[in-house]
């Protein structure tokens, strides 16, 4: 490999050119240095995964295996670089002549691809091969692949998560009542703006599917006097509810189960709320969903649907390799229009339909804030993998809902049965 030539051969893959400096184990540099944000690529396995993954996952996984480092920034909070970034990581693919002489001068034993980093899923393709035996009418959304899907993400560290998301132990986005509103503020006003679209009562009963660790189904026993149900396929977020429930003295109204809430056996809820569980389902199973849902609520019942949503109605559902491996394992992602129109045809009657994309960056500003200030408590409590991992993603996340690539909608629908909605003329929330 001939010398100070590799920084100047990765740049050169970058579409529009490298925005950031770039400088590389054997000396080489390329970009302008006067830039407070650069790359540098500390060995040869990181070359190795930048060249047998070319864009997002090869520079992940160089990233979170330490062998790519971001200057400028904190790992716990790396958004300014991954801004500039965004957009350029698509590497190019060069002329014959060119990817020739890449290969000659980065050497072939740089195309071996490097065992991944541990945090890594099992790709999709891997994943379907495994799961064919057990295939059911939810194709690859079968309990035990969902159950270990959820598994990967969610059973990190219940004390990491406390050190990340804050007080309100809350993983989805928040709604800010004003700019300047702290981040617990938000996650309180979100889990009451839901209550009172819900319309609950004392007395009543709600089911909140994907209940995390249990704060809606807290904020509703305490504040709204209903008997609240909350199922998660989460050991550890459930075994966290439960405790927290218990130290609340909430135990007579409010209940979280370790249950796949397909599972769910009792019926004629006055409410169902879905925060941040659609996402995690498969768009082809929408249909059943809601149906679920449906059955599950008494007549002029509500039902709120708040989940991550595409800007769009066309492209795929699917996410990129880097989500796909090492956040969200079968995670799909589809427009608002697509879920309202599931959503109908499950025979509800949709009453209000609501964006809030710029909450969602604001939400993901906070927890990366949280990430960088806890970081050593973060990296004991796992490892500096998992805590890049969770940096590069919330830091990536808040670009893509800053530049409206993705959307957080808010979906209200009553069981209308025989014309009677039991909904007011006018939104009363």
């Amino acid at each position: 490999m001939s010398s100070t030539f590799i920084a100047p051969t990765i740049a050169s893959l970058f579409p529009g050119g490298l925005p950031l400096w770039l400088r590389a184990y054997d000396g080489s540099v390329a970009g302008d240095e006067s830039v407070p944000y650069g790359l540098e690529i500390t060995s040869r396995r990181g070359l190795a995964y930048m060249m047998t993954a070319p864009g997002d996952l090869g520079l992940a996984r160089a990233y979170v295996a330490g062998d790519l480092v971001l200057h400028g920034v904190h790992p716990g909070d790396p958004y300014e670089a991954i801004a500039r970034l965004k957009g350029h990581t698509g590497f190019k693919i060069p002329n014959p002549a060119k990817l020739a002489g890449l290969v000659a001068a980065l050497g072939v034993g740089n195309l071996v691809p490097p065992h991944p980093p541990a945090q890594e899923h099992l790709p999709a393709w891997r994943r379907r091969a495994e799961g064919m035996r057990a295939l059911t009418s939810w194709g690859r959304h079968s309990q035990q692949r969902d159950a270990d899907a959820i598994h990967h993400h969610y059973d990190v560290s219940n004390t990491f998560y406390e050190h990340v998301l804050g007080e309100s132990m809350t993983y989805t986005c928040a709604v800010f009542p004003t700019p300047q509103a702290s981040l617990e503020e938000a996650q309180e006003n979100k889990y009451d703006l839901v209550c009172r679209k819900l319309d609950l009562k004392p007395g009543q009963r709600l089911l909140d599917l994907g209940c995390g660790w249990g704060g809606m189904v807290r904020h509703a026993a305490r504040h709204y006097g209903v008997k609240a149900l909350g199922v998660t396929l989460s050991r550890e977020q459930a075994t966290w509810a439960q405790n927290e429930i218990k130290r609340q003295g909430l135990d007579d109204l409010a209940e979280v189960r370790h249950l796949d809430y397909r599972d769910v056996a009792e019926t004629d809820f006055d409410a169902v709320s879905s925060i941040g569980l659609t996402e995690h389902i498969g768009v082809a199973n929408y249909p059943a969903y809601f149906a679920f849902i449906h059955d599950k609520l008494k007549p002029q019942g509500r039902m709120l649907n708040h989940c991550i949503t595409r800007h769009d109605n066309r492209g795929s559902a699917h996410a990129g390799a880097f989500i796909d491996r090492y956040v969200f394992p079968d995670g799909e992602l589809a427009g608002s229009g697509t879920i309202v129109r599931a959503v109908e045809d499950a025979g509800l009657e949709v009453q209000h339909h609501e964006n809030f994309r710029e909450h969602y960056a604001k939400t993901l500003a906070g927890w990366c804030r949280n990430l960088a200030e806890n970081w050593d408590a973060c990296v004991a409590e796992t490892n500096e993998g998992t805590a890049r991992v969770w940096g590069l993603y919330m830091a990536g996340s808040r670009i893509g809902f800053e530049r409206n690539e993705i959307q957080l909608h808010h979906v209200l629908a009553t069981k209308t049965v025989d014309g009677v909605s039991g909904y007011p003329l006018r939104h009363e929330f």
